[in-house]
């Protein structure tokens, strides 16, 4: 009986909620993006029947974004023709931002991110240009500086033939967030 008990009052420690958990970070990650020049923006709604982000779990997963520019309209044309690999790569840093604003809006504080998990991303390219990984680049650095070495992620960067409204790129993203 006495070990019964002692086995019980150990079941229900592990079982009770930690509410003095440590922080995720040693610094403020909005605080970071601020340092970083970065001013998220409210995401707008999507304009068909998609949500920008859904969340099961500790998993969000975030639909695609594509460029946005701080003054409105999005970066547009084809990576290898229109558009250099350094402009591309600037499109998918914009795109990070989009994401960051929009993964705000899903979860109220970034300090919740436990880690960015997977990016998709896909770059409006010509037929023959072959430097994906340079232009989604600008994404992936984005989330190192932002969320450190919990920024880093397994990736796809691919070439599409044309991409809605001619944005340069579009990225989604699956994230790791702290428990409710």
């Amino acid at each position: 009986m006495k070990y019964l008990s002692i086995l019980l009052l150990f079941l229900i420690a592990c079982a009770s909620p930690k509410t003095d958990q440590a922080p995720l970070y040693d610094y403020d990650v909005e605080q970071r993006l601020t340092e970083l020049g970065i001013e998220l923006q409210v995401p707008g709604a999507p304009l068909a029947n998609y949500v920008n982000a859904v969340r099961t779990g500790n998993l969000v997963f975030m639909a695609g974004k594509g460029p946005r520019l701080p003054e409105g309209g999005n970066v547009t044309g084809k990576v290898g023709d229109s558009l250099s690999i350094e402009q591309g790569y600037e499109a998918a840093r914009l795109s990070g931002i989009a994401q960051l604003a929009a993964l705000k809006a899903e979860i109220g504080d970034l300090n919740n991110v436990v880690r960015i998990v997977k990016v998709t991303g896909m770059v409006n390219a010509t037929a023959d240009f072959t430097s994906h990984p340079e232009v989604i680049n600008g994404y992936s650095d984005l989330m190192v500086e932002v969320f450190g070495d919990r920024g880093k992620h397994a990736r796809a960067a691919v070439g599409m033939a044309s991409l809605p409204r001619d944005i340069a790129v579009e990225i989604e993203m699956v994230v790791e967030v702290a428990p409710k």
